[in-house]
């Protein structure tokens, strides 16, 4: 095991590579506001729907990915070696994005896009296992989570600003070069395994990977309630991915912001989420294991209170407050649902487990943007239509709730101790 403060570094590591990856995301969220990119991949300003499926595509992508390559990542190449294709993969797909000049070319590289980024998480989430016991795993895993928000508060006013001062092409550009010059020599530096786990994927032949990956996957599948938190994460991120993906044009369409007030007002919410993971991290490090599924509970109810008080306002600065206070309470929760997972798991099978967690999720998530798209091209006016697609986040939030009262009340029932019993049911 590394010392007790170089483990750190990979975590320091994983967190910076998380900050990108949401970057290259939103992206698109910002460029759709530009007539300029819409004309040069086809799309009409009031094409609702294919906007939104611009960032479906990444998420089906991403999905399937992290359920399907995440094993296969894990036995074959391991950690370190995974994260650094997938770095040099989706820098060079970012790069490339601007000689694409169709609408189904486009889409095409988002899913590649989600393809190579699939496993991200699965990976973090393999290296704070090997390197932290299950009581101390808070921390880290809110640091790490800390990067979704870092990425997304960055990333808009970044790309508003190269849209300003640049063009279009130049954010494409930019991220491209980011993910290979950063990411890549901070993986080489400080992403290390323990031998025991980063060894055991060097020299297998396929048979015996394959062999591997079969156990990995079997051994996912008996994660304690693995469907109950695969529901809870689908509709935890549905929040994250339709809310972040059209927030800039909510800001800017619904409620009259100038691009240039829509990008810090757009980084504020995730400014929130930032301070609110680390917060939550410590928190669940504080409180008993059993206690923390009422984390969803009430962090979920203040998400869709301020999403409501968001859309009932007529003052636009109160719904931007509203949003950045709902993003506060969805952050809190964030570093549970890794937490949640590393619990239930055995060592060998983290991998794997949050990669089906995680892609599910994101894989049902990622409809959210195109159900959202559909719901504002439909309404009698823009503004109705944000306020109707938005609404939308109110109903997630429940499905988040439920879940955690079902997850509270079957850890109260006397069982094994967690992540080391003997495989229970999945769900």
């Amino acid at each position: 095991m590394q010392g007790r403060q170089a483990r750190w570094y990979g975590v320091i590591t994983l967190f910076v590579i998380i900050a990108i990856s949401y970057i290259d995301r939103i992206n698109i969220a910002v460029l759709i506001t530009d007539a300029g990119f819409l004309q040069h991949v086809g799309l009409e300003r009031t094409d609702r729907v294919s906007q939104g499926l611009l960032a479906t595509a990444f998420m089906v992508g991403y999905g399937i990915s992290s359920v399907v390559l995440t094993p296969f990542a894990a036995a074959l190449l391991g950690v370190r070696r995974s994260l650094l294709v997938g770095l040099t993969l989706w820098g060079v797909v970012t790069f490339l994005s601007p000689a694409l000049d169709s609408f189904g070319l486009l889409l095409g590289s988002r899913i590649l896009l989600g393809v190579s980024e699939g496993p991200v998480f699965a990976l973090a989430g393999a290296y704070i296992k090997a390197h932290f016991e299950s009581r101390e795993n808070g921390k880290p895993n809110s640091f790490v989570n800390m990067g979704t928000g870092l990425g997304l508060a960055i990333g808009f006013p970044l790309v508003g600003a190269l849209l300003a001062s640049h063009d279009w092409q130049t954010s494409f550009h930019v991220l491209g070069l980011i993910n290979i010059l950063l990411g890549i020599p901070l993986v080489l530096a400080f992403v290390r395994m323990p031998k025991v786990n980063e060894g055991a994927a060097r020299g297998k032949s396929a048979g015996a990977a394959l062999a591997q990956v079969g156990q990995m996957v079997r051994g996912a599948m008996h994660t304690r309630h693995l469907v109950l938190v695969t529901v809870m994460t689908s509709a935890f991120l549905a929040y994250l991915w339709g809310s972040s993906n059209w927030l800039p044009t909510y800001l800017k369409e619904a409620r009259g912001f100038s691009l240039k007030e829509m990008g810090w007002l757009a980084s504020l919410p995730q400014y929130a989420t930032v301070v609110a993971v680390l917060i939550g991290g410590v928190v669940i490090d504080r409180i008993q294991r059993k206690s923390v599924p009422l984390m969803f509970v009430w962090c979920s109810l203040g998400v869709a209170a301020f999403v409501w008080l968001a859309i009932e306002t007529d003052s636009r600065y109160l719904a931007a407050y509203s949003l950045i206070a709902a993003n506060f309470c969805w952050g809190l929760m964030s570093p549970a649902i890794p937490s949640t997972v590393q619990h239930f798991s055995r060592p060998e099978h983290v991998a794997s487990s949050y990669g089906v967690v995680n892609g599910v999720g994101s894989l049902v998530a990622g409809f959210m943007p195109a159900l959202m798209g559909g719901v504002i091209a439909h309404a009698s006016s823009p503004k109705i239509g944000f306020l109707a697609g938005f609404g939308a986040l109110i109903g997630t939030q429940l499905v988040v709730v439920v879940c955690g009262l079902v997850l509270w009340r079957r850890e109260r029932q006397p069982q094994g101790q967690g992540a080391q019993a003997a495989p229970a049911k999945a769900a």
